[in-house]
């Protein structure tokens, strides 16, 4: 902790690279999610999810000629964590059985068509109406979180500032979505919850941040808009650092033995934290250099008249 207390790095010295670094990354994410498009989840589509274990390792192709077979030809067929486990997902349409129904039919084509046993051992049924409901009420609830951080960056910074945290939140929260578009990973009710988490853990770490950045500049008499920035992110790397480190830690431990049902969950906030980080120190105090904040942006303001009321 002390070496990291006597840095001197010069952060903003490569804010060109990371601004190049940044605009990559994005721009992958935009094509992923316009290309490819979210994976949505049961929870939003609506539909069956019916996992089923075998005794031995099974081809997801024999296992869809297995339920097409059956008369269900239009599955999606999924490994879930080992070669032995299934997850198979069924959309809802017109004429389909649903619940218990489903459920039976295809465990019997699947019984039919494996040479060992094999065992049902989950079975989800979400409407259609259902998975509609839940994709407006989050669409909603992210829509309102950003708007009460907008409120609050807006009451509590110099306007840059406020500038420069919002465009570090969508820097992290588009990559974050872009990777689950990218590699077509399931985006269910869990991974929003965990984008939503990343939201408040970007803004949190950019405003420890822009705090001493303000501070500094009221403090520090030389050096520019740089010196003072680069001073601010010294002083709290070691903060960023281990804060991140011990989230992490965390998280790796929830996707390494978490199983499978809050694998995506996990990955989504490793991705959010690693990103974070690296938002709040290079993104957004590289925008407000952009935006050209200055010394005279952030000293107090003096009432007219205070000379008059100190005197005696």
């Amino acid at each position: 902790m002390r070496l990291l207390k006597d840095l001197k790095i010069d952060f903003m010295g490569r804010r060109r690279e990371a601004m190049v670094f940044s605009a990559v990354l994005i721009l992958i994410a935009i094509v992923a999610l316009a290309m490819r498009g979210l994976n949505f989840g049961l929870d939003f589509t609506g539909g069956t999810l019916i996992e089923v274990g075998y005794e031995d390792a099974v081809e997801l192709e024999s296992v869809r000629a297995g339920l097409a077979t059956g008369g269900l030809p239009d599955t999606t067929v999924q490994h879930f964590g080992t070669s032995r486990d299934v997850l198979i997902r069924i959309a809802p349409e017109a004429g389909n059985a649903v619940g218990s129904d489903l459920s039976d039919r295809v465990f019997s084509s699947l019984s039919a068509a494996a040479e060992g046993r094999v065992e049902l051992r989950r079975v989800e049924f979400v409407g259609p109406q259902v998975g509609d409901e839940l994709t407006e009420d989050g669409g909603l609830a992210m829509l309102y979180a950003i708007l009460g951080i907008l409120i609050y960056v807006a009451l509590r910074f110099e306007y840059r500032f406020a500038v420069g945290s919002v465009i570090a939140l969508v820097h992290d929260v588009l990559i974050t979505i872009g990777l689950f578009a990218l590699f077509r990973i399931p985006f269910d009710l869990p991974v929003l919850a965990a984008v939503l988490a990343v939201i408040g853990y970007s803004l949190n770490d950019t405003i420890v941040v822009f705090d001493r950045i303000r501070e500094n500049f009221r403090k520090i008499r030389k050096g520019d808009a740089i010196a003072v920035i680069n001073t601010s992110l010294n002083q709290t790397i070691a903060r960023t650092l281990v804060t991140s480190f011990t989230t992490l830690l965390v998280l790796s431990a929830l996707f390494i033995f978490g199983g499978e049902i809050i694998h995506s969950f996990a990955l989504a906030l490793i991705v959010g934290v690693v990103i974070g980080t690296y938002s709040s120190i290079y993104v957004a105090s590289t925008s407000v250099i952009l935006m050209g904040v200055s010394k005279a942006d952030l000293m107090p303001v003096k009432k007219e008249g205070a000379e008059l009321d100190s005197m005696p």
